[in-house]
């Protein structure tokens, strides 16, 4: 399907292009129903949340603080506007995907149902102190790119003790894929897996719009998808694409 501003897409058309996104899943031979999808609505307007909701994702991720509580806010406030007594409105669940600045931490604390990148020991302490009991992954640089955040592997599994150790709820890895086209994206893929099984983890964030198929591939149980549904985004790059 050809992309469109956000303000021109209908419900229908998110609908449709989800339906795509589980048949390529299932094309690689992994049941949809077993793979998370998490709508990312970074660098797109407040009215793709509303669509994401008809179209039945309730999971959003978004890269920057300011944001992500804009959106929650907004959204917060117009659940509130559409509920009727007796019936609940489907809370949306608000996943945090950019590099985490430590200052942001208690910024982001009250909205934040999964903290997709703590890459760092610093990271860890912010969120023992702003958010006990956080539900986190863990991020790791499994391509070796010095612009990208994320621990080493070789540091991960101390790093998911520090945090198991603070309180915080550790579910998985996350991993973004190589930014260079020609590098193939499942060696990257598979050493997160890897380290997923190893440590014992459950979750396990890897693909993005682009390259969900070596992702799968490799074991993912969850991708992070915003082009393939809203198509371009205005602004940004980081964990989805």
């Amino acid at each position: 399907m050809t992309g469109a501003e956000p303000g021109s897409l209908s419900p229908a058309e998110v609908a449709a292009r989800l339906t795509v996104v589980r048949a390529r899943i299932a094309a690689v031979g992994v049941d949809p129903a077993t793979v998370e999808v998490l709508a990312v609505t970074k660098g797109h307007p407040l009215e793709v949340v509303a669509l994401a909701r008809a179209a039945g994702l309730f999971d959003l991720g978004e890269n920057y603080a300011q944001e992500l509580v804009a959106k929650a806010t907004a959204a917060a406030a117009t659940a509130t506007a559409l509920s009727v007594p007796g019936e609940a409105v489907a809370s949306l669940r608000w996943h945090f995907i950019g590099r985490l600045q430590t200052n942001k931490v208690g910024q982001l604390a009250p909205f934040v149902t999964l903290w997709q990148t703590v890459d760092r020991a610093e990271v860890v302490a912010q969120l023992v102190r702003r958010a006990p009991g956080a539900r986190v992954l863990i991020q790791v640089n499994a391509t070796g790119e010095a612009h990208k955040a994320g621990c080493q592997p070789s540091d991960t599994a101390k790093l998911v003790d520090q945090a198991r150790a603070g309180g915080l709820i550790v579910e998985g890895l996350m991993t973004l894929g190589p930014t260079d086209p020609q590098r193939n994206p499942e060696t990257g893929f598979a050493l997160v897996r890897g380290l997923v099984d190893a440590l014992g983890l459950a979750r396990c964030s890897m693909g993005m719009s682009d390259d969900l198929e070596a992702a799968l591939r490799a074991g993912s149980t969850m991708v992070r998808i915003g082009t393939a549904l809203f198509g371009p985004r205005r602004v940004g790059s980081g964990g989805e694409g």
